[in-house]
């Protein structure tokens, strides 16, 4: 008899336990929500931004160190090969993208609209879109691995090793996807930290890996491919760790596979515009490496992977403003407060430019320096250093056009994000580099890039103030207890 009471005894504790659990999960997370809502704007921000900064910086190191690893402890053709594989990498991260941006945006409006029954099956979209876009990209992408480098612009040696890494990366494919999409979906809930140090560890356990596997495989850049899917393992691991223990701030079914058909319509609708920038990036680079292929030499190419790695790395705090902007963007969308959306707008992009200004000031300043890190024991040109500050200016337009390819979504304008993405590829970027090269040489590639940026800047301000406009018409603005830092 004392057993089967035993067991009931501890059986109605650990329900207790469980209920208290779930009863603090909620109260957090209403405090979480109505602090998104009604606290002080500047204040948020900042709350919100810096671990989502940080983790946008730390998952923007795994690039750049690519480059460091690859550049000093195997050779600069290496680097060149890794420079032209990298985009093509770009198409799983893209697609993670597609999936974490889409449900992100769509689950900040249904928490602020306090919509339970579709929180409730997120999930099971979210692991099946991941689960059929990682098959159909792997398989394909594996197979004609070469052909696609060769489309890339790569030949000979160059093209050999990058077909090699970039073959070993699209094994990782659906971590890389269903990672990214479980991530964007807790910094969804504004849970900015706990994303943060999930990225944290993954990195570090590529740079613990980086140099152990390179030096295993025997100084090939297949070692460094392989601590990067390495890292995404994890990195998803801890995904499915926080939301298959019921960590999540909304009731879920995490090991559902059940799709519902309205859920994966927003899910993609919303999460086109990131798509297709991410798409419209590897066109840019097929494009730019033909360019460089065509009209300069190998060390063109070199020259070119480190400057663009440069100016990732330095996007990648941009990243994490984005990320911390589109819960505040879609609650508050969701609950209805339309200045308070717009002025967020405006907040975090301000705040990125001031958070960017010290750094461009930096490697306009010292770019000589700057670009030894990554290619050691090289002396640059003055063309190639004028190249480099051009094409770096770009980025004190970055945080208005980054913060609205996130705000749009937020407010379910992703047709104009996604339009803006698409003209300034194929409309504006892939007909000027077709040409232009061909006339001016390697050098037109830098300056012909910074200027369609800054006109796409000028697009990107008359389409926020269009969209803030019919806001204002069509739903007036907030409440006069709403706080507004500007």
């Amino acid at each position: 008899m004392l057993i089967p009471i035993g067991k009931q005894v501890w059986q109605k504790i650990s329900r207790a336990k469980k209920d208290i659990r779930k009863k603090n999960l909620f109260q957090i997370m209403d405090k979480q929500k109505q602090m998104i809502l009604r606290g002080n704007l500047a204040g948020l921000m900042w709350q919100m931004s810096w671990p989502a900064v940080l983790a946008m910086v730390l998952y923007g190191l795994n690039n750049f160190l690519d480059g460091i690893f690859v550049g000093h402890m195997i050779s600069k053709t290496a680097l060149a090969a890794v420079g032209i594989a990298y985009p093509l990498a770009q198409f799983a991260q893209g697609l993670g993208s597609l999936i974490g941006t889409g449900i992100g945006s769509a689950l900040s409006i249904w928490i602020g609209a306090n919509d339970t029954g579709k929180l409730s099956q997120a999930l099971g979209s979210v692991n099946y879109l991941s689960l059929i876009s990682s098959i159909l990209l792997t398989i394909p992408a594996y197979f004609y691995a070469d052909h696609l480098v060769y489309l890339m612009g790569g030949r000979g040696e160059i093209a050999t090793l990058a077909t090699e890494y970039f073959q070993v990366t699209v094994l990782g494919s659906f971590f890389w996807i269903h990672g990214l999409a479980l991530n964007m979906m807790i910094r969804a809930e504004g849970k900015m930290k706990t994303a943060a140090w999930m990225i944290a560890v993954g990195l570090i356990v590529d740079v613990a890996l980086k140099p152990i596997l390179i030096e295993a495989f025997g100084n090939r850049v297949s070692g460094a491919a392989w601590a990067t899917n390495a890292a995404m393992i994890v990195y998803t691991l801890l995904g499915i760790w926080y939301y298959g223990t019921g960590r999540a701030s909304f009731k879920t079914r995490f090991w559902s596979l059940v799709p519902d058909k309205a859920i994966i319509k927003e899910t993609l609708s919303l999460g086109m515009p990131a798509f297709i920038m991410m798409v419209m990036i590897v066109i840019q680079n097929v494009v730019v490496f033909n360019a460089l292929n065509k009209y300069g030499k190998a060390g063109d190419v070199t020259f070119y992977t480190a400057v663009n790695r440069f100016y990732i790395l330095l996007n990648t705090p941009l990243w994490g403003m984005m990320r911390a902007l589109q819960p505040v963007a879609g609650m508050n969308y969701g609950a209805g407060q339309y200045q308070r959306l717009n002025t967020s707008y405006r907040l975090f992009s301000f705040t990125g430019l001031a958070l960017l200004s010290p750094f461009w000031i930096l490697v306009m300043v010292y770019p000589s320096a700057v670009l030894s890190v990554m290619i050691p024991n090289e002396v640059f040109t003055a063309t190639q250093l004028f190249d480099f500050r051009i094409y770096m200016s770009v980025l004190l337009s970055l945080p208005f056009i980054f913060m609205a390819m996130v705000w749009l979504p937020s407010i379910k304008e992703a047709k104009p994000a996604s339009m803006i993405s698409i003209l300034r590829q194929l409309a504006l970027y892939i007909p000027v580099m077709l040409i232009v090269p061909a006339y001016y040489g390697v050098s037109s590639i830098y300056w012909a890039s910074a200027m369609i940026d800054w006109f796409i800047f000028l697009l990107v301000i008359f389409t926020i103030r269009k969209s803030m406009g019919k806001l204002n018409r069509q739903f007036g603005t907030f409440s006069p207890d709403e706080q507004s830092p500007l």
